[in-house]
């Protein structure tokens, strides 16, 4: 659902000891440029979106002189833009119990949409169901997910990134991912759907609940 420019690698050139390569800052420029939207699902608000992708930023410029020619810089750079987020929560109150969310049948956003009339079938009746209820909301949910999930579901749903890809931000082994947002996806189904039915707009067609 994030606009994401295509994959960029770092081409070797010089520097100045002590300040980034060039060619990085100028490949920075842009991978910051897309990554913005997922700061914004992962922030509570754009301040805060803000603070996070600078902050990227600075570790990027700090640490990125020594990467290898064919590194991808968006996977790289999105990496160190969900580090930043996951510290800042853990620094911050404790985050409230997720058994609530969790507690949820795979398939609950889809049985309940088909009730009320939302698209459920097609190619990609993910996409669909999230199109259908709007980027604000789908923000909205997920930002009530606790951070690790939020990250997932982020990563997965808005960034548009493979199993594999997830793996690589997020320096987890590919079965764990496939496992975590197994679970995330539940927690955003139920999230979704609490935002749906608070803003009247899960009546089934004819006006029945």
């Amino acid at each position: 659902m994030l606009e994401s420019p295509q994959s960029a690698t770092v081409r070797p050139s010089a520097s100045t000891p002590g300040r980034p390569d060039p060619a990085l800052e100028t490949l920075l420029a842009g991978v910051a440029e897309s990554a913005y939207g997922v700061a914004l699902c992962l922030a509570d608000g754009e301040a805060t979106a803000v603070e996070y992708l600078l902050r990227a930023v600075a570790g990027a410029c700090r640490d990125g002189t020594g990467l290898a020619a064919d590194t991808d810089v968006r996977l790289w750079f999105l990496g160190i833009l969900t580090r930043e987020h996951l510290v800042a929560e853990r620094r911050g109150p404790e985050q409230a119990d997720s058994g609530d969310l969790d507690d949820t049948p795979d398939l609950l956003l889809y049985a309940r949409s088909a009730a009320v009339g939302w698209p459920t079938a097609g190619e990609h009746p993910a996409a669909e169901l999230l199109e259908c209820l709007g980027t604000e909301r789908v923000v909205t949910a997920l930002r009530r997910l606790p951070a690790d999930y939020r990250v997932l579901c982020t990563l997965y749903f808005m960034a548009d990134l493979s199993y594999e890809e997830i793996a690589r931000v997020m320096e987890y082994p590919a079965g764990t991912v496939r496992g975590r947002l197994r679970r995330a996806r539940k927690m955003l189904q139920k999230s979704l759907w609490r935002i749906a039915e608070a803003e009247g707009m899960t009546h089934a067609p004819g006006g029945a609940p």
